[in-house]
């Protein structure tokens, strides 16, 4: 239902740049997933507490991704004296209509494989293959279920495994797996389009995890990334594979150091490749593990591709939610924290990541190896 301040595309198409702020409210991670030519991002709540200052001379048009949170903004803003405005449909609708004019055809293809085969192949095929290779990620005749979210990573990582099937060392089978927990038409609509564009043969799969964790009070996301685990394991050994291969990368794996020493009080990292406790016979792998998130957006930009950042159909109203089950505020502050360090320090990146590489035993206070405690002081007057 149309509000005495929503704006539609239309109006907005017809305006003049210099007559307007167009304002991404969502949080940063979304943002950076994408966003609309033109916008900047200040944070719903930064907006509501009155920072960053925003022109009064010109009008201020607000999205997120459905235009939902965007409305509450509009109508805060308009009370202060501002002549705001909320964009109808948000960045959902934006992106479903840019993509309706996209060129799908067989030359766009063939430039986007290209981009990874020339301009990115170092930062991104190279690396790729380095970790499959370092990590004995994929070996012959597996039959891997390549795990879609929708978003740039997923996406990627599927690109590259056809580019990595294309070289073919050793036989090796691929399947596409997208599982639908109860996506809203938008996201759903998002993920077959960029699917058929990148000519990713995808298998969808349908589940009700959505419904089933809507009414759950304490961490529902986290529940709902258990469960989405558990499904995916279970379609992908139906499907006759043995692997399904996750998103993750470089970036992720060091920001799960962090957040684990400094809300966890451990010492831990997201491993490259993981037996399943629950489905025997499966693994989990993480051939995106030495990718940089930048390389990725840099790959997206690039070839002016466009991705939701989360695919579930609360995120208008949910901020927090996480595939790894950690929530969105607490990993961008550490993703902000490792920023303002590599200020000071260029090389904090790979020293975190290398830090669980370098592990000396005999300056362990205690450990955990298989669920027993070893302590130092077990052993430490044998060593007299």
């Amino acid at each position: 239902m149309a509000h005495e301040h929503d704006l539609s595309l239309e109006k907005l198409k017809k305006m003049s740049p210099d007559e307007y702020v167009l304002v991404d409210v969502r949080d940063q991670t979304a943002y950076n997933h994408g966003f609309i030519p033109g916008a900047i991002n200040i944070e719903k709540e930064a907006l509501l507490n009155g920072e960053p200052s925003i022109p009064r001379d010109k009008k201020i048009i607000l999205y997120c991704l459905k235009g939902i949170i965007s409305e509450e903004a509009a109508e805060h803003l308009t009370e202060q004296g501002y002549e705001a405005y909320n964009l109808r449909g948000g960045y959902g609708e934006w992106l479903l209509r840019a993509m309706e004019k996209e060129d799908t055809g067989k030359e766009r293809l063939e430039e986007i494989e290209k981009s990874i085969r020339k301009k990115f192949h170092k930062e991104l095929f190279s690396r790729f293959a380095k970790a499959v290779n370092e990590y004995e990620l994929v070996k012959e005749n597996d039959r891997v279920a390549v795990c879609i979210s929708g978003g740039k990573d997923s996406m990627l990582m599927a690109k590259l495994f056809q580019e990595l099937r294309r070289h073919n060392k050793f036989p090796f089978e691929l399947v596409f797996l997208v599982m639908d927990p109860g996506y809203n038409e938008t996201n759903r609509q998002v993920i077959e389009s960029n699917a058929k564009l990148l000519d990713i043969p995808i298998t969808v799969f349908e589940t009700q995890i959505f419904d089933a964790v809507y009414d759950v009070q304490k961490s529902p996301c986290y529940l709902c990334a258990r469960m989405r685990r558990g499904y995916l394991y279970s379609k992908a050994k139906e499907l006759g594979c043995n692997k399904i291969a996750l998103g993750h990368h470089y970036d992720d794996v060091i920001e799960t150091i962090l957040m684990g020493m400094m809300y966890g009080a451990q010492i831990q990292t997201m491993m490259p490749k993981l037996h399943s406790t629950n489905f025997e016979g499966m693994e989990l792998i993480r051939p995106m593990y030495l990718i940089r998130e930048d390389d990725i957006k840099s790959w997206r930009d690039y070839n002016d591709l466009h991705f939701i950042q989360c695919a579930c159909r609360f995120t208008d109203t949910c901020t927090t939610c996480r595939t790894d089950g950690s929530t969105g505020s607490k990993r961008m502050e550490i993703k902000n924290l490792i920023k303002q360090l590599k200020e000071v320090n260029p090389y904090i990146e790979s020293n975190i990541f290398k830090s669980v590489e370098n592990v000396n035993l005999n300056t362990i206070i205690a450990y955990k190896e298989n669920g027993n405690v070893h302590h130092f002081l077990d052993g430490y007057d044998l060593d007299i």
